[in-house]
């Protein structure tokens, strides 16, 4: 098409400038149209890192603005409402409609194929409890011997999303409806900002391997940079970020144009570059000192719930870390488990698509290995990976765990439209931005209270499941509760799929499963 535009271009030239020479003078003025066009297509035929502008000058720019708008035209026009990656239409809108406190009932029926592979779901008992009769807002206490400060945490909980990461308002709002329905608000590993702290709603100080907030110029842990930070009231627990789902194993990315000075100045870091997390951390590299490391956080902290958030991978790794907790006798008061479907605001697609164990596996692996170890009684354990609903959370407890993290759930709260820019710093919503005039679209006093809505109503949803399967706590969730169709002909419980392990099986050499046994070998506290 390279001929064709030039012959258009002294065609339409010599049109404009014979028709204003011989028969209308102001035809001139469409010079003012026509330059810009003509100089953007020899622009396209010279440059020479796009073929398809230099074949198709000026209409070759159409297939980028086709691809910069295809996810927006396939969420709205193509879709349907079951397909949707990485949450379809159906659970956004639950997620919606609960926040807005809007009915979310559905008409007709469920639209989800019952029959094929991979559909779950809970039996009910005849012997159902009716919902009122059972605790409306079931809590679960944090803190284990050696705690001196232990908290009762809801069973939903914000998951950690960082300052920089998301906009200033987001991060506001998400703490305002924390501190509106008495749950609590991971601070992310990007460190407590201003705005984490301005309602006051409680908080789980994240660190991780920058060691953000509570570093030395030279990127190593602070003790007293920490302390200063765990001493503030509104931090409730302590979580080191060992790895999260979305890229375990790379660490945290925080782009160029999301780090502004006020950014910079919290982490601790050079303005406007991009910040990259170290894979590992340096306060320690072996099973033996992350425990000690826990046990010196616990001190510095003054006793409050210390623990660790990472992506399920080796087992023989987690085998280590149990085996140096037992032989220091040193405890975390929780563990955090994420999925390798967990979400990110920027990620490789190697490591967000194919590396980490997925939800359901790190969860079920997690609750076993420290049931087998004998050691579950002394932490509790956090859930994340996608958990957008009642019956999300439901199946979480079945596999093992104590309470739950949500983060792409609380961002659509916020209204987050997954418009997939989140690397961009170009979020419609104002959510995961940090450009002014994109952030003041989020208004705060309006979002916090659908955070909270939607917090209410996910719990007030598990509770009346709770009590639809003839139970009155959580505590009381197996894996026998919770059904998965693996062929069209045959359906599994989940005590099928993932057998529990004997309680205290890993103590001794000769009662560990045999499909166990080479991870138990490798184990070592020494270690990883």
């Amino acid at each position: 098409m390279r001929n064709e535009f030039l012959v258009f271009a002294f065609l339409s030239l010599g049109i404009l400038l014979l028709g204003a020479y011989f028969f209308w003078p102001p035809l001139i003025w469409g010079l003012v149209l026509l330059a810009p066009v003509l100089g953007l297509g020899f622009y396209d035929m010279v440059q020479t890192r796009h073929t398809v502008m230099r074949n198709f000058p000026v209409f070759g720019r159409g297939r980028y603005v086709l691809e910069e708008l295809r996810p927006k035209l396939y969420q709205y026009f193509i879709e349907s409402d079951t397909n949707g990656r990485p949450i379809n239409r159906i659970y956004r809108s639950v997620v919606y409609q609960r926040a807005k406190k809007v009915r979310d009932t559905t008409p007709f029926g469920t639209q989800l194929d019952l029959y094929r592979e991979g559909y779950e779901w809970l039996n009910h008992s005849i012997a159902a409890k009716d919902a009122h009769d059972l605790v409306k807002d079931p809590r679960v206490t944090v803190g284990n011997a050696a705690c001196r400060q232990p908290y009762s945490a809801s069973l939903l909980n914000v998951s950690a999303m960082s300052f920089g990461s998301l906009s200033k308002n987001a991060i506001m709002a998400l703490n305002g409806g924390a501190e509106m329905g008495g749950f609590a608000h991971n601070t992310g590993e990007g460190g407590i900002s201003p705005y984490h702290e301005k309602h006051n709603g409680d908080l789980i100080y994240q660190f991780g391997t920058g060691y953000f907030g509570c570093r030395t110029p030279d990127g190593q842990f602070s003790p007293e940079a920490f302390a200063e930070r765990a001493a503030s009231p509104q931090v409730k627990m302590i979580e080191v970020k060992l790895s999260q789902g979305a890229k375990p194993g790379h660490g945290g990315i925080l782009p160029a144009a999301k780090n502004t000075p006020e950014i910079a100045k919290i982490r601790g870091v050079k303005v406007g570059t991009s910040v990259l997390s170290p894979p590992g951390h340096k306060a320690f590299s072996t099973p033996q000192g992350l425990v000690a490391f826990i046990g010196q956080l616990r001190e510095l902290s003054k006793g409050k719930p210390v623990g660790f958030k990472l992506c399920m991978g080796s087992r023989s790794e987690f085998m280590a870390i149990c085996k140096a907790m037992i032989e220091a006798d040193i405890y975390p008061d929780f563990i955090a488990v994420d999925g390798g479907e967990g979400g990110t605001g920027a990620a490789p697609p190697e490591f967000s698509n194919s590396v980490g164990m997925p939800f359901r596996e790190g969860l079920a692996t997690a609750y076993d290995i420290l049931h087998g170890f004998g050691i579950k009684q002394h932490i509790k354990l956090f859930a994340s990976g996608k958990i957008l609903t009642g019956f999300h959370m439901f199946r979480a407890f079945a596999l093992g765990a104590d309470a739950c993290y949500s983060a792409r759930a609380m961002m659509l709260a916020l209204g987050c439209i997954q418009a997939l820019e989140c690397n961009k710093n170009n979020c419609p919503t104002g959510v995961a931005t940090q450009r002014p005039e994109l952030v003041q679209g989020l208004v705060v006093s309006d979002k916090k209270v659908r955070v909270a809505n939607f917090q209410q109503e996910t719990i007030k949803n598990f509770v009346e499941l709770l009590g639809a399967a003839g139970l009155e706590h959580p505590d009381q969730i197996t894996r026998h509760h919770i059904y998965r169709r693996i062929s069209m002909h045959e359906v599994r419980r989940y005590s099928d799929l993932y057998p529990e392990m004997p309680e205290g099986c890993l103590r001794d050499e000769h009662m560990i499963p045999a499909d166990w046994q080479m991870d138990w070998k490798m184990a070592r506290a020494d270690r990883f």
